[in-house]
C-alpha cells in the first residue's frame, strides 16, 4: 500500500475537499449546510481542505466560514490541514506576488484564522504576477514559515520553470493545478514532470471538469444563467454537445463498475498518484451537501487493466474549448518574470 501523501508535516487522506463552492457563487450555501458538508468530509476522510481568500470578497470568502467552522468546532482545529490561496488583488482578481501583497495577503490568512486558534498550515500563490519574479513572493512567504506563523507554500497554475525557481527559494509543499479526465495538459508541459523530479505533490483542482463529469448537466441549458461555468468555452452551446463523447465513455465504465462517472474521475487520479511518471497527486473535489461529499469521497478499485482503458479514453479524447477563455487564459501556467540581480 502507498504511503499517504504529507502535506505541512501531517499525513492526509488520498482524496481533498474542494471549499470553493461554499462561498464563491451568487447564492452561496447557507452557514448550516456549509458546515454540514464540511463535518461530512471530515467524517469522511478528507483531511485537507483547499480554500481561498479570493474564494468570494474582502468581507466573506473561505477565511471567514473557516474561522466560524472552527470557532463552533474547537475539536477539529488540529484535525484539518488548510490551505489558502491568496496573492491576488480583490477589485479584478489580478495576481500580486509583490513584497507588499504578499505579506498582505499571508497576515489577512494569519489573522483571520488565527483569531479562532487556527494556525495556517499552508498558503498558496493563486496565480503567477507577471510583474513579480517568483523569487520575491517566495521570500516573503519564507519569512512567515521561519518565523512559525505558516506551515509552507504552494504554487498554482504556474510553469515548470516557475516551480524550479521557487524551490530554490523555499521548500514547495505543493502546485496546485487543473488535472482531470479531460483536463492532462500537466502531463505534457514539464509541470507533473518537475513536482515528480523534486518530489512536490500535485494538488488536483477540477478533477470532475467543475461537474461536467458527473453528468448532472447534458447540454448548455441546464447551466444557470448566474453560474460562471455559462461563459467557460468548454462549456458553450456550440462545444458542449462535442465534450459529451468522454463523459458518455465514462459513464459506460461507471455502469459497468456499479459506481457514478464521477466516482471514476477521482479514482483514476487516485490511481496515477505517484506512478508514471506522476507525483503524489491528491485530487479535492469541491461539494456544497453532504449526499455530494460522501459521494465524492467513494474510491473505486480500478484494476491495471481499467486503467489502461481509461488511459486509452483520455488519450484520445478530442475536448473542445479553453479551461477559461478571455483574459484569464493568459494566467494558465504563469511563466515568472526574470529576478534581476
Amino acid at each position: 500500500m502507498a504511503q499517504p501523501i504529507h502535506l505541512a508535516g501531517h499525513p492526509v487522506h488520498p482524496i481533498g475537499y474542494g471549499l470553493m463552492g461554499l462561498t464563491w457563487r451568487a447564492s452561496p450555501p447557507s452557514q448550516t449546510q456549509a458546515f454540514t458538508a464540511m463535518r461530512a468530509a471530515l467524517d469522511s476522510g478528507a483531511n485537507f481542505w483547499n480554500g481561498g481568500e479570493i474564494y468570494g470578497n474582502a468581507a466573506r470568502n473561505s477565511l471567514h466560514l473557516l474561522a466560524e467552522y472552527f470557532e463552533k468546532y474547537p475539536e477539529d482545529v488540529e484535525k484539518v490541514v488548510v490551505c489558502i490561496k491568496g496573492g491576488c488583488v480583490y477589485d479584478g482578481m489580478m495576481p500580486d506576488g509583490s513584497a507588499e501583497g504578499t505579506r498582505r495577503s499571508i497576515q489577512e490568512c494569519v489573522d483571520v484564522l488565527g483569531k479562532a486558534g487556527k494556525k495556517l498550515d499552508l498558503w498558496e500563490s493563486a496565480r503567477v504576477d507577471a510583474k513579480t519574479p517568483i523569487e520575491i513572493t517566495m521570500k516573503e512567504a519564507k519569512a512567515f514559515i521561519d518565523r512559525g506563523e505558516l506551515g509552507g507554500v504552494c504554487l498554482s497554475e504556474c510553469s515548470a520553470d516557475t516551480i524550479r525557481r521557487a524551490a530554490k527559494v523555499v521548500k514547495v509543499a505543493a502546485v496546485s493545478v487543473e488535472f482531470s479526465l479531460w483536463e492532462t495538459e500537466i502531463t505534457k508541459n514539464g509541470v507533473a514532470e518537475t513536482c515528480k523530479e523534486l518530489g512536490i505533490p500535485i494538488v488536483a483542482y477540477s478533477p470532475l471538469g467543475r461537474g461536467f463529469l458527473t453528468g448532472a448537466m447534458r447540454s448548455h441549458n441546464d447551466i444557470p444563467e448566474d453560474d460562471h461555468r455559462k461563459h467557460f468555452p468548454r462549456f458553450s452551446e456550440e462545444n458542449f454537445p462535442k465534450n459529451l463523447k468522454l463523459l458518455e465513455q465514462v459513464e459506460a465504465i461507471a455502469k459497468k463498475k456499479g459506481c457514478t462517472p464521477g466516482q471514476i474521475g477521482i479514482s483514476w487520479i487516485v490511481g496515477k498518484s505517484g506512478k508514471e511518471g506522476m507525483p503524489e497527486t491528491l485530487p479535492i473535489p469541491g461539494a456544497t451537501t453532504e449526499e455530494r461529499v460522501r459521494e465524492n469521497m467513494v474510491r473505486v478499485e480500478l484494476n491495471e487493466s481499467e486503467m489502461k482503458e481509461i488511459d486509452a479514453l483520455v488519450e484520445n479524447a478530442e475536448i473542445v474549448g479553453d479551461r477559461y477563455g478571455g483574459p484569464v487564459n493568459a494566467f494558465n501556467f504563469g511563466n515568472s518574470p526574470p529576478l534581476k540581480e
